[in-house]
């Protein structure tokens, strides 16, 4: 079998058959005024705090379902699960899967941050993965990586823990910057290598004994490392390889990995998403049956307290969030005035 194969599972897994960890609080009460969220995992610390203020302010309920971006975004348009607004670990998931299929007119950019390599200090080569010169204090001072961080994770029965590339951006950006690891440091079959030692977790895999390393979203490292400060480790990667200066875009964009389209009956049964600098997305669906409601949350999430409590909890707010000039006039009017259009970064 194909590294490649190994990560992304066989070529006839189907994609009906995925399952993902999913999050819902209890429904409304019958005929309560309420707005339904689908967003990121990475999002659910900021976006729960968000929506007891945005309750407390107007009364409005909350749906809120979090899960894996991919599979969210599958459940609300082939799946046909009502939803309001999108939010997305990967704001490229709403320009390949949502809008070809016009599901979603707008792209916001509302948050960034970087990937980062965790780990636990029972973790293989725990000593020596990061610089000994640079403590470990976050999140004011991350180490780096060691130059030779990718020869240390492809030894023998080293382990390296993610989720499923066909469900959620956290997993297929491992893919890419497998990719784009083996371009920079030029070893040969350096992608092929990383991916023979990658493995799916599951419900209850614990860092250091299920699994070694893990790259996940800085401000999620840092809420783990605060609820284990004891053994809980992250490092910084490189700029080239963790997906986090918008000024490698072009650079990053070289990666790129397919995964299973939205609809099995489309002409095109997979999709293509480029490697892109780690940017939260969302949108109000056209099919949104709670609109109106739906332009108040994000009036509460752009406001300085929804930005307060992003900064607070992660990820780095946009301030202001962005939107391309060319999805800046589908946007509803009562947020034009909250967003700043800009010039497509592609």
């Amino acid at each position: 079998m194909h590294a490649r194969q190994r990560i992304l599972g066989s070529g006839a897994l189907l994609v009906s058959a995925l399952s993902s960890t999913v999050s819902a609080q209890p429904a409304c009460a019958p005929g309560a005024p309420q707005v339904i969220i689908y967003h990121a995992g990475s999002l659910t610390a900021a976006f729960s705090q968000v929506e007891k203020l945005f309750t407390a302010q107007t009364g409005i309920c909350v749906v809120d379902v979090a899960a894996g971006s991919v599979d969210a975004a599958r459940r609300v348009t082939a799946g046909k699960e009502p939803c309001d607004i999108y939010a997305s670990a990967d704001a490229e998931d709403i320009d390949v899967l949502l809008k070809p299929g016009r599901h979603a007119d707008y792209n916001i950019s509302f948050a960034q941050g970087a990937m980062v390599l965790a780990y636990n200090t029972a973790s293989r080569n725990a000593s020596t993965i990061a610089a000994p010169n640079i403590a470990f204090n976050p999140p004011a001072q991350i180490p780096p990586v060691v130059d030779d961080w990718h020869a240390q994770l492809t030894q023998a029965g080293v382990l390296i823990g993610g989720s499923n590339p066909f469900l959620d951006p956290s997993g297929y950006r491992s893919d890419l910057m497998f990719q784009l690891a083996e371009r920079r440091y030029q070893v040969p079959n350096l992608y092929n290598t990383l991916v023979g030692h990658y493995t799916l977790t599951r419900t209850g895999d614990v860092l250091g004994k299920n699994f070694d390393y893990q790259f996940t979203y800085e401000h999620s490292a840092y809420a783990a490392y605060l609820a284990n400060p004891q053994t809980y480790r992250y490092a910084s990667l490189p700029p080239e390889i963790g997906l986090s200066d918008p000024e490698l875009n072009r650079r990053y964009r070289q990666a790129s990995i397919e995964i299973p389209g939205l609809h099995a009956e489309h002409s095109q049964p997979f999709v293509r998403l480029p490697a892109t600098r780690v940017v939260w997305g969302l949108t109000i669906l056209k099919t949104a049956p709670n609109e109106a409601n739906a332009v108040k949350f994000l009036q509460t999430l752009f406001s300085e307290d929804g930005r307060k409590i992003q900064q607070s909890t992660g990820p780095m707010p946009i301030v202001p969030p962005v939107v391309s000039h060319s999805d800046f006039r589908d946007l509803q009017p009562g947020l034009r005035g909250l967003v700043r259009p800009v010039r497509d970064e592609h």
